[in-house]
């Protein structure tokens, strides 16, 4: 809500008042002539083969978006109010009365800049624009900008002040949009709450008819969808100093060739410009292998897997061996050192373990819980004697003395050669989260007008939504920080490989930075008496996020604790459908949990063959999505992925009867049309196959885009069909040596 003038400046220091004219002229002189350029309306536009956005001027006195244009599908939307940005701005988040919020009808439009950068891809072409504030000394500058061969575009703020200030919003669009739509619509930030962490941060917004998708940069971004107005923002709630110049995170617009596909035009968005490339990454894991992982055990674990996959069945190398909670030395003082390595287990660098796992071309890689949860929690106390920032019973991952501590320590143990790390325990674990609601001692927002003096950090009060924005201000300062952390670790090692496990949320945009996303809300094992109800459990988790909370993220990137094999107590028949089962959901980042003294010959058969399909199948896993019913009501369901070369549908009947079903082999289920969108014409036609024969009984040998299958499925059956452009030897496939 904006406030009147008075209130306004009763906390802008009595300074500003002897030299705010000065000031004033000295922005009039500076763009005088510019604003005298501008006549009485112009308009800018940015535009590429894909997009088109005009920005308009009115007498240089609101800067405004009146059309944006997707060529892919040749479909405009003119907003129906556009205050194109927001900032809300006060004293302190704890001093109601003197917040007050700006959008571009605030400000007067004192300079327009076009400008062409060239880079490796081609151009950008660039529109800025000068705002200066018209009641207070605040400049903002609006940057759009657009390279030539992209299908989106991104925009952003700086904001600078003659005077301190607390910025506690920043929404970088703000657009009346009629077919502005919010897919994830859950909000439960909890603190302490079974099954209810879906705090929808980071998900992007779409437009129904425009195929336009919205968002911020920003894991931790607020976007959403309220009254028609599509806004994308983020809360910041720190301090700025006069004269700072604040750079906002950007927003991005991009489009689809049809609104129906646009989830999918935004996960290529997301796969254009995540810091490393997507990647199979398939591991071992030590956490269901030891109950006390040292040197020795782990070099029997990793000889034995690699001589029973690699050297006897010829699969490739493990992307990295991980050793799991035990190895640090949580007993000692970690004031100097964060996370020192037990002595008495390892090497203090890890050294002979990794010289092991190198030999055998792979890395060697480790869990680490951010937090200081489960094995380091013994460390805590110390630290915090000696200042380091704490939420009891774990620490803060916003906190500046704790969390340069961690991030030198990661450096460190990267630049030692670790390629991996599991980030356990980041803003909590399980069904706990634990929040920060006293940071004000180290630059964070607090909010006592809350009443919450005798709230710990997990209290299960803070469940309410009344408490939702103090909340975000903590995960917003603990994702920038974990931003930075992992900036400095990728200029160490560029191919390293980042997992953000217990205590994360699914948004797309953590692939910026990160590499794959624990899933949320389930456990490290399956539940079930059967690998039957394993599948179910597990999947109903995707069921879950995936269909019902329809959660935009991708498949790919989705970290499940699976496969799992311990014993050898189960037909080779049954664990090799569990296999595929698993492996088809299309997840690039494997992390096996092996016990491997227990596995039989026939189990490491199963296993290598499971792993060679998935190195074969791996190039459709960028468009893996879910199809199908509900596990737990018995309904059938499954997975499917598709490129140009090749696809497969996964399919699993849950229930104790036979069941039917239908599928057709369209756009809509994956398949990808043809450059000249030309469906029915020989180059499409796909040779059926299996790398179990009996999974294509019933089936033509040869199918095209549009055609349909129905399958008929026996209780709990589970069926891989694959297809191919070319016909394909599943019998040679499997015993391929490298």
């Amino acid at each position: 809500m904006k406030k009147n003038t008075t209130t306004i400046y009763s906390f802008i220091p009595l300074a500003f008042f002897i030299t705010s004219f000065f000031i004033t002229s000295f922005f009039a002189m500076l763009f005088f002539t510019a604003a005298l350029l501008a006549g009485e309306t112009r308009e800018f536009v940015l535009e590429n083969d894909s997009l088109k956005r005009i920005i308009s001027t009115t007498d240089g006195q609101k800067l405004q978006t009146t059309e944006i244009v997707n060529k892919l599908n040749n479909i405009a939307v003119k907003p129906t109010a556009a205050p194109e940005f927001r900032i809300r701005l006060s004293e302190g988040t704890d001093k109601l009365t003197t917040a007050f919020t700006l959008d571009s009808g605030d400000f007067t439009v004192k300079n327009a800049v076009k400008k062409t950068q060239q880079n490796k891809s081609g151009k950008t072409e660039l529109l800025e624009f000068v705002l200066e504030c018209k009641k207070y000394p605040i400049a903002v500058t609006v940057i759009y900008s657009l390279d030539a061969a992209d299908f989106f575009m991104r925009k952003k703020l700086t904001i600078q002040s003659e005077f301190d200030f607390v910025l506690e919003r920043v929404d970088v669009e703000a657009l009346g949009l009629e077919d502005a739509y919010q897919p994830y619509k859950r909000r439960d930030i909890t603190a302490d709450a079974s099954g209810l962490w879906n705090p929808g941060l980071g998900q992007p917004l779409y437009g129904t008819k425009s195929g336009t998708f919205w968002g911020i940069e920003f894991p931790a971004a607020d976007n959403c969808v309220v009254n028609g107005e599509l806004i994308a923002g983020y809360l910041y709630g720190r301090k700025l100093a006069k004269g700072t110049i604040y750079s906002s995170y950007p927003a991005v617009l991009g489009v689809a060739d049809d609104s129906e596909f646009v989830r999918a035009a935004l996960f290529e968005y997301i796969e254009k410009t995540r810091k490393r490339p997507l990647r199979l990454q398939i591991q071992y894991n030590s956490y269901f292998d030891h109950g006390g992982v040292d040197r020795k055990s782990i070099a029997r674990s990793v000889t034995t897997i690699h001589q029973e996959l690699v050297v006897n069945r010829g699969c490739r190398p493990l992307s990295a061996y991980v050793i799991d909670d035990g190895w640090q030395n949580s007993g000692l003082d970690w004031s100097d050192k964060v996370w020192k390595v037990n002595t008495n287990k390892f090497d203090a660098d890890f050294a002979g373990t990794r010289k092991l796992v190198k030999e055998f071309g792979s890395e060697l890689g480790l869990w680490l819980s951010p937090g200081c949860l489960f094995g380091a929690s013994n460390a805590i106390k110390k630290m915090e004697a000696k200042g380091f920032e704490s939420i009891a019973p774990w620490m803060s991952m916003a906190g500046p003395k704790y969390m340069q501590a961690l991030e030198d320590r990661m450096a460190e143990l990267t630049q030692q050669g670790i390629g991996f790390f599991k980030l356990d325990g980041i803003f909590g674990h399980g069904n706990i989260r634990n929040f920060e609601l006293h940071g004000s001692r180290y630059g964070l927002p607090e909010m006592p007008q809350l009443d919450i003096d005798d709230f710990t950090g997990n209290d299960k009060r803070l469940n309410d939504s009344k408490y939702d924005e103090l909340k975000i201000y903590y995960l917003s300062a603990g994702t920038e920080r974990l931003i930075q952390l992992f900036e400095r670790l990728a200029k160490i090692n560029p191919d390293i490989y980042l997992v953000i496990s217990n205590g994360a949320w699914l948004s797309p945009w953590w692939l910026q930075h990160a590499d794959a996303a624990w899933m949320t809300n389930a456990g490290d094992a399956s539940r079930g008496s059967s690998r039957n109800e394993e599948l179910v459990y597990r999947d109903e988790r995707y069921y879950k996020f995936y269909t019902l909370q329809n959660a935009q993220f991708p498949l790919y990137a989705i970290f499940n604790h699976e496969p799992r094999k311990v014993n050898s107590d189960e037909p080779n028949d049954t664990f090799r459908k569990y296999l595929y089962m698993n492996f088809s959901r299309g997840t690039a980042f494997i992390e096996m949990y092996l016990k491997p003294r227990n596995i039989a010959d026939a189990d490491w058969d199963v296993l290598a063959e499971g792993l060679k399909w998935t190195y074969e199948m791996f190039p459709t896993f960028r468009n893996a999505q879910m199809h199908g019913g509900n596990p737990t009501k018995k309904e059938v369901y499954g997975y499917a992925a598709w490129n140009e070369k090749l696809g497969y549908i996964s399919l699993h009947n849950p229930a104790d009867k036979p069941q039917q079903y239908s599928v057709t082999l369209d756009r809509k289920f994956g398949l990808p049309l043809e450059k000249n969108n030309d469906n029915k014409n020989k180059n499409n036609t796909y040779y059926v196959n299996s790398p179990v024969d009996e999974d294509i009984r019933d089936l033509p040998k040869t199918v095209q885009f549009g055609d349909s299958l129905t399958f008929k499925l026996n209780p709990r059956e589970i069926r891989i069909i694959c297809f191919s452009k070319t016909p394909k030897n599943w019998t040679d496939i499997k015993t391929l040596k490298k």
